[in-house]
Order: structure tokens, then sequence, then C-alpha cells
């Protein structure tokens, strides 16, 4: 047999090259269009009902754009002083400030405690976590219904009691956050449970062996590995807070005396209720945009650190 014809045995883990002149099958060009085929109805589904509506709201916020007489000419920065210029403006970023403080640190804390309670097995756990986590089934607008016919002098079952639960600024906002902390308790707390049975057994037996009692192995060793699960309910909490409106719109309208209004009631009432300006009300959707993302771009910021 000529020597050209005799090939050489393929050696294992050898790449065997294809023959010259034979085309190279496009593998990695079939995935990507494959990749971008699945995610292209979520890429049109964002763009759609997220990018194009931020696009308008930008330009309704250097535009003169009434509700009812629509875009007349830019006018820009005017929406953004009339809005800082507004006698409500600084009330509702106070109270939205203040509201979303008290909120975040009773749920976060709530819930972690929650979530402890119901960690360890036992004959309990199974009706326990089914209680606390009932109310989150219940829709916001629902949930708030019911607790204004709780609250209200008419209907209330405490209303022997004579307690005015939304008559003071200080009772309408401790009402309002009874009933988020009983709404979304056992939501955070199933995040949080998630998070506690990811960590593993051996860590704690290691903390035990090295002598660390209860209250050290929760600090050195739940706390810190806990910390992704904490931060997403605490993003999550954060930016309910800043954005809410139905609890508020349903109990208190607002008041009393414009007590409770928040940023977004604020928008509410500059586009619909007596504003009819639609370009103020989107500059101060841009404005709360923005500080939501400074937010969370902190919050991100701070985690990463201290995972490093």
């Amino acid at each position: 047999m000529p020597p050209s014809l005799i090939t050489a045995p393929e050696r294992p883990g050898r790449t065997v090259e294809p023959p010259p002149g034979r085309p190279v099958r496009p593998r990695r060009r079939g995935l990507s269009l494959t990749g971008w085929a699945y995610a292209a109805p979520t890429a049109l589904f964002v763009l759609i009902f997220f990018v194009v509506p931020i696009v308008i709201v930008a330009r309704m916020s250097v535009s003169d754009w009434g509700l009812f007489t629509g875009n007349r000419s830019l006018n820009a920065p005017a929406n953004f002083t009339a809005v800082a210029d507004n006698r409500l403006f600084w009330p509702a970023v106070g109270f939205t400030v203040k509201y979303t403080v008290v909120t975040t640190a009773i749920l976060i804390g709530l819930s972690l405690a929650l979530a402890l309670i119901v960690q360890e097995s036992s004959r309990w756990n199974g009706f326990l976590r089914t209680s606390f986590l009932v109310p989150s089934a219940l829709g916001l607008a629902s949930a708030s219904l019911l607790f204004y016919a709780i609250y209200s002098p008419q209907s209330s079952p405490f209303g022997f009691l004579g307690v005015s639960f939304l008559g003071t600024p200080n009772a309408a906002l401790w009402s309002t956050v009874a009933l988020i902390v009983w709404r979304f308790a056992g939501f955070y707390m199933l995040l949080l449970l998630v998070g506690l049975q990811g960590i593993s057994g051996d860590v704690y037996e290691a903390a035990r062996l090295d002598g660390a009692g209860r209250r050290q192995t929760f600090r050195y060793v739940t706390l810190p590995l806990l910390r992704p699960s904490l931060a997403l309910c605490t993003i999550l909490c954060l930016t309910g807070s800043m954005l809410a409106f139905d609890q508020f719109y349903l109990l208190t309208k607002g008041g009393p005396d414009n007590s409770t209004i928040t940023v977004v009631q604020l928008i509410y009432n500059m586009a619909f209720f007596g504003g009819n300006n639609l370009g103020r009300a989107a500059a101060l959707s841009i404005i709360l945009l923005a500080a939501l993302l400074v937010v969370n771009v902190l919050q991100f910021r701070g985690l990463r650190d201290r995972e490093v």
C-alpha cells in the first residue's frame, strides 16, 4: 500500500481537524440564534411595557403637557422647578422616607424572627407557616379595604375602645404600617426561610465544636450567610415602600390634612386629581425613578463590598 494512503491512528483526546475544503458547521452561530429566539419574547415585553413608557414619561417631563390639552410645547426645566415649589412636595418626600424606614425595619426584623421560629422541625411548623403566609395571598387593595372596615368607627370591632385609628397623623401612619406588616410579613418570611434552609448544617456543627453559643452563631454564622436573602428582602421592601399608593389612597386619602400623602399620591394628584398636568406628574415620576436607582445602586454596592 502506498505510504500516502496510510493514516495514523487517532490518539485519545486529540482533536481531528476536518479535511480541507469541507465547510465547518456554524454551531456557535446556531446556538446564538437559539438563545436570541428564547430571549426575544421577554426582550419585546420589556421594550413595550418598560422602555417605551419611560421614554414617553421623559418626553412629558420636559413638555407643557396637559391632561386634556395634550403636548403644547417644550418647557424644560419648568416642570421640575414647579414640582420643587409645590407646597406638598417636601412633606410628601419626608413622609415617604419616614414610612419607608419604619416599614422596612419592622418588616425585615419581624420576618427574620418568624423565619427562625418556623425553621426548626416541630409538629406545629406546617400550621404556623400556613398561618403566616395566608395574608400574602390577599391583594393589597383587598387587604386595605378589610383594614378600612376594621378601622372605621361604624364597623370596627374595636369601636367600644373609642380609638381613632386614622384620625391623627401618627395613628394613620402606624395603622397603615400594621396593615403592610400583616400583609407582607409572611412573604418575606418565606424568602428568608429559603435562605436559612440553604445554610449547610456542617457550618453550625463546626461553630458548636468551636464553642460558639446561640447568640454568637446567629451573629457570626447565620447573618453573614443570610446576607443575600436579607439584601433581596430589603430591596423589595424599600422599593415597595417608596412606591406606596394603594394603602394610603384607600385608608387615608392622604389625610388627615395631607399628613400621610406619599410621593406617588402626589404624582396621581398632579396628573388626575385637580392638577390635570401630566408634564409635572412626569417630572416627579422621573425624580422618583432616579431616587429608586440611587437607593438600589447603593445597596448593591454595599453588598458587593461586604462580600469582597
